[in-house]
C-alpha cells in the first residue's frame, strides 16, 4: 500500500487500494475525485489517492459517513421501477376518465343533434301551419294552376271584376317565394 507522506498522518495510495480502503467501488473513488471529495495527485499517468489515517482506518471500524455510504444498485432500481410504475397507473387513471369524459361529451353531442332535428321539423310544421292561416284562399303549392284561378275566377265574376290574366298568374306561381327564417320570426324580427 502507500507510504506516510512526510509524517502528516497523509498516505498516498492508488484508485483501487482507496476503494478498498474505503469500502467503496473503483466508480465511487473516481466520483469522488471528480467532485473534488478526495485529494490526488496524478503522476506518469497513475492516479493517486491522498488518504489522511483516519480515511483508510475506517475500513476496519466499519463506519463511514452518512453521505459516503455505498448505495445498493439493485434496491436503487427497485425503487426507480416502482415509481415508474406508478406514474404509468396515474396515466392509465387519467387516460380512462379522459375517455369517458369524451363518450360522455359524444353522447350529449348526440342528443342535441337529434332535439335539433326534432325542433327544425317541428318548425317547418309550424310554419307550414302558419301559412295555411295567413293566406286562406291559396291552395297548396303543388296544386294545379287551374285549381287555383277557378275560385278567383268564380269570385271575380260574381262581383263584377275583370279575370286577370293567365300570365299574370303563371309569373307568380312560378316565382320563388322568399324563404322566411324561422329564428327571425321567432324573436319577433319579422
Amino acid at each position: 500500500m502507500g507510504e506516510d507522506q512526510s509524517g502528516t498522518g497523509r498516505r498516498r495510495v492508488t484508485v483501487a487500494e482507496a476503494a478498498e480502503l474505503l469500502g467503496l467501488t473503483v466508480e465511487a473513488v473516481r466520483g469522488r475525485i471528480k467532485r473534488g471529495k478526495l485529494a490526488h495527485t496524478k503522476e506518469d499517468g497513475t492516479v493517486y489517492v491522498i488518504l489522511d489515517t483516519d480515511q483508510s482506518s475506517t475500513r476496519q471500524t466499519g463506519q463511514q459517513p452518512a453521505d459516503d455510504q455505498p448505495i445498493d444498485r439493485s434496491s436503487a432500481q427497485a425503487e426507480l421501477v416502482e415509481a415508474l410504475r406508478e406514474q404509468v397507473a396515474y396515466m392509465r387513471e387519467q387516460l380512462a376518465e379522459e375517455r369517458e369524459a369524451r363518450r360522455r361529451a359524444d353522447t350529449i353531442l348526440a342528443q342535441l343533434s337529434a332535439a335539433n332535428a326534432e325542433q327544425a321539423r317541428t318548425i317547418r310544421a309550424i310554419e307550414g301551419d302558419s301559412q295555411k292561416f295567413e293566406r286562406p284562399n291559396e291552395a297548396p303549392p303543388e296544386a294545379s294552376q287551374e285549381a287555383r284561378d277557378a275560385p278567383q275566377a268564380a269570385a271575380g265574376e260574381a262581383e263584377g271584376h275583370e279575370e286577370r290574366p293567365y300570365a299574370e298568374d303563371a309569373q307568380k306561381a312560378t316565382q320563388p317565394r322568399p324563404e322566411r327564417s324561422w329564428w327571425r320570426r321567432w324573436f319577433g324580427f319579422e
